[in-house]
């Protein structure tokens, strides 16, 4: 088991040492975890099956759920697709670098294991300084969140130490991600795209670029998925959480269960959509800590804005 070094950088402008040594452990074979502007990654070469493999064992990561690629841009990522359709192109000039993952047909030179075994490969170019430093430095970088599978995804550099601290050769400590939610994950493999996995980018958004988009279907568990964030229970803190239609309906719940003696935080996000993305994992990683035995939590307002954070919140509380 390695042992963990943190290592503070520059959030804005990266030490060139500090990413030199990211990407020789990343070469190396080891496992970095770094900021992006959505949550903390925990990396590994992709083209590296070994070290790929290191990133499952580290989260306990079921084999078949794939890895997202991150790459240095358009020109990169055709070099990992069979193919780069029209759609791929202008999504990736509306919106790379930043939030948004594409799903495409993979290459033969992607290795099975970062897509589980699946035909497609899930492709993102991230904006922030570091992330985008290392990659460049080490090439493309297989990346899931840096958190135990399941569990409530990091964004500051505490959460992953104390997830993974062990399990990570390299943690760099560029401070708290400022979106605060995972990548939005679109599938560009049939004739009309499809949103797998709601993010910072908006389903309105897309389709301002797109046209027409169409939601996700409920996916078979046991199989290959196509992307990231599609198991019913996600992002989960270790306290059961409870999710409530309405303000009043979260208070009744409380106090039930303060009356039945348990100890209850009660949690209503930002009311600014993009505020209560960038906070939520933050607030629930504080509230996880904090000894209670039931979190409950009014949901957002079923909007396009709010579905990423709701759909968070919705596969946290569901059933294991």
């Amino acid at each position: 088991m390695p042992h963990t070094r943190l290592l503070p950088v520059n959030a804005a402008a990266p030490e060139p040492d500090t990413v030199r040594l990211a990407a020789d452990v990343l070469l190396g074979g080891g496992l970095v975890a770094f900021p992006t502007e959505t949550v903390y990654g925990l990396g590994a070469v992709a083209r590296d099956q070994a070290a790929v493999a290191k990133v499952f064992a580290a989260k306990g990561r079921p084999g078949n759920n794939p890895l997202i690629v991150h790459v240095t841009g358009v020109g990169e990522a055709k070099t990992l697709t069979a193919a780069w359709p029209d759609a791929a192109e202008r999504l990736a000039a509306a919106f790379w670098p930043g939030p948004l993952t594409l799903v495409l047909p993979k290459s033969p030179d992607v290795p099975d294991v970062v897509t589980a075994g699946g035909p497609t490969v899930a492709l993102r170019q991230p904006a922030h300084p570091v992330a985008a430093a290392v990659i460049a430095a080490a090439g493309p970088v297989a990346a899931p969140s840096a958190n135990r599978s399941g569990e409530l995804s990091p964004t500051t550099a505490d959460h992953v130490f104390r997830g993974l601290s062990g399990a990570v050769d390299l943690i760099l400590d560029g401070g708290p991600c400022p979106g605060g939610l995972e990548s939005t994950v679109v599938d560009l493999t049939g004739p009309v795209a499809r949103l797998l996995r709601p993010g910072l980018v908006t389903a309105e958004q897309l389709k301002t670029v797109l046209g027409e988009l169409e939601m996700s279907a409920p996916v078979n568990p046991d199989a290959p998925l196509p992307s990231p964030g599609l198991l019913t229970r996600h992002y989960a803190p270790r306290t059961a959480l409870e999710c409530a239609a309405t303000a009043e309906e979260a208070e009744f719940l409380a106090n039930l269960y303060e009356t039945a003696g348990l100890k209850v935080a009660r949690y209503a996000p930002p009311a600014d959509p993009t505020a209560a993305a960038a906070a939520l994992y933050a607030d629930l990683h504080a509230l996880d800590a904090g000894g209670f035995d039931r979190l409950i939590v009014a949901l957002p307002p079923d909007t396009d804005a709010w579905r990423a954070v709701r759909d968070r919140l919705t596969r946290a509380a569901a059933e294991g």
